[in-house]
């Protein structure tokens, strides 16, 4: 079967990178599949091109997959990027192909799941009580959407906590954070007509920020909401901040979306911390997804 690879214009630019695309028809024009490839260019990323591949299954193993990564791949090297990601849930046909294709599992990231829906008094309870226990020295605060400008330069440090984050062998790089953009991160947020809820640990010694929690919820308060990132700042930690500011963040989501249905947050397979944390939540593991990574 003729297959025909279209390249795409694709307008979303952003300060941290940008896509191209590309579409997959067949000689009667329709389509088949389509490639994304995200170019990063922040500091710190610049090797690296994230892939997102689709082929509709009626139309799989008929090399329409195999053309569109060819198309992504030249482009990603005309670029200059050395490492190409690219996910794909567990035993899928997704897993399969890019088994297949020359990319090797770097990562396993494991999905959960809190029902806020189902929640019990014992559980709600329990939750509330770990978000009243002292922690000595420091307080919990929140906002919703762009972090406020008083607290704007030592937020964008805090993001420093996620330097060292479990990445196995995914050479992912470290992001440069600064005030700029944590606040183009929550723009995008917005624009989507998606909520932003951060929950931080400040350090009453200075007013400094300890760690932060993030999640984001869809726009009608309905459905699931969707944990973006936990990280301590290595100096604090040992603390229990992060459990803290996690059940904070569960009992903002009730009070502010009662007809949310669920809280989703994946981790790495082997950051054992966070997964007990988790566990200790009340979260249900749900399916886990594989990072694969092609070295260009």
């Amino acid at each position: 079967m003729p297959i025909r690879i279209t390249a795409l214009t694709d307008p979303d630019r952003t300060s941290s990178g940008h896509r191209l695309a590309w579409l997959a028809g067949g000689d009667d024009g329709g389509p088949l599949g389509s490639a994304f490839l995200r170019v990063f260019t922040r500091e710190g990323q610049e090797h690296l091109a994230e892939l997102e591949l689709n082929v509709h299954p009626a139309e799989r193993r008929r090399r329409v997959g195999s053309r569109l990564l060819e198309a992504a791949v030249a482009a990603a090297r005309e670029a200059g990027r050395r490492s190409v990601i690219a996910q794909a849930d567990a035993d899928t046909p997704g897993d399969h192909f890019l088994a297949a294709s020359g990319f090797r599992r770097v990562l396993t990231l494991t999905y959960a799941r809190l029902p806020l829906d189902e929640l019990e008094g014992g559980a709600v309870d329990e939750i509330n009580a770990i978000v009243e226990r002292p922690h000595p020295g420091y307080r919990l605060a929140a906002w919703r959407g762009t972090v406020p400008e008083e607290l704007a330069e030592t937020f964008a440090h805090s993001r420093r906590a996620m330097d060292d984050m479990p990445m196995d062998d995914t050479d992912y790089g470290v992001v440069a954070w600064d005030v700029e953009r944590v606040r183009a991160a929550a723009k995008a947020v917005a624009d989507r007509g998606e909520l932003l809820t951060t929950v931080v640990a400040v350090d009453v010694s200075d007013g400094s920020i300890a760690g932060f929690s993030e999640l984001v919820v869809p726009g009608d308060g309905k459905g699931e909401g969707q944990h973006y990132g936990t990280g301590v700042l290595p100096a604090h930690r040992g603390h229990g901040l992060g459990r803290w500011m996690k059940a904070e963040s569960i009992r903002l989501a009730r009070a502010d979306h009662p007809e949310l249905a669920g809280l989703v947050t994946d981790t790495a397979e082997s950051n054992t911390h966070m997964r007990r944390i988790n566990d200790a939540l009340g979260y249900v593991p749900t399916h886990q997804a594989l990072e694969y990574q092609l070295d260009l």
